[in-house]
């Protein structure tokens, strides 16, 4: 397995890179966004560890062309920008995790881990609900006969939500399940990727609709779009 680091600090890259390596990780390094969009161009990467303060340019922009393409690679955005608003953004333009530096070698090995773990997928069949199929085996989620460019939170969110069809998921739930033992800490994030996913099969025009309970959590149910009786314009809003 590889991933690529996206550092323009040198020292601190070479650092990580040899602690991946211990932990058994290959890495490449590139120092910029413009050598980043040519290493991801010419091979695939298992996860991508992005550095904001870039020299060309803000590593938020790498990541936002990234996730406009439809890449999907995990991305874990390690940053001296250690402020709430300042993870919630990187979260809200498609990170998979933010890490302010300065931080453990260690935690960043574990982190990483729990993302590859999550992005292998704890499943492997096939969950449906309206026109909605999650493969939890290959980590794709079709609506339709469109395949979605889903990142992998937003993936783990729709499928706790699916296997509890009908039902409140809690809040609690639901960040242990995406973000693991980090999850109590994490939890003012979870609404960026309920958000997110809400917009994806609401574009997508997915036949299912993501309620919230306030105070408890999130449900899923099926919307019946197809059904005269079930299609009251105001369904749309009551999520």
């Amino acid at each position: 397995m590889r991933v690529l680091i996206v550092e323009d600090n040198g020292q601190f890259a070479e650092l990580v890179a040899q602690h991946l390596e211990q932990a058994g990780i290959d890495a490449d390094w590139v120092e910029t966004t413009q050598r980043a969009e040519c290493a991801v161009g010419d091979r695939r990467y298992a996860a991508i560890l992005l550095d904001l303060g870039l020299s060309d340019r803000d590593g938020l922009a790498l990541l936002r062309d990234l996730r406009a393409r439809g890449d999907v690679t995990p991305v874990l955005i390690m940053s001296a920008r250690h402020g709430l608003e300042d993870r919630l953004r990187g979260l809200q333009e498609g990170a998979d995790d933010y890490l302010a530096k300065p931080f453990a070698i260690d935690e960043l090995i574990a982190r990483l881990n729990a993302i590859l773990r999550r992005q292998a997928g704890f499943g492997g069949e096939a969950l449906s609900a309206g026109n909605v199929l999650l493969d939890t085996k290959r980590r794709t989620v079709s609506v339709g006969d469109r395949v979605l460019p889903m990142r992998l939170r937003e993936t783990l969110v729709l499928e706790l939500l699916m296997r509890k069809l009908g039902n409140v998921v809690s809040r609690k739930v639901l960040a242990d399940g995406i973000f693991g033992v980090d999850g109590e800490r994490a939890m003012n994030t979870l609404d960026v990727y309920v958000h997110r996913l809400r917009r994806q099969l609401l574009d997508a025009a997915a036949s299912v609709l993501i309620h919230t309970v306030h105070g408890v959590g999130y449900m899923l149910t099926e919307s019946h779009k197809d059904n005269p009786a079930h299609s009251k314009p105001s369904d749309a809003r009551c999520a």
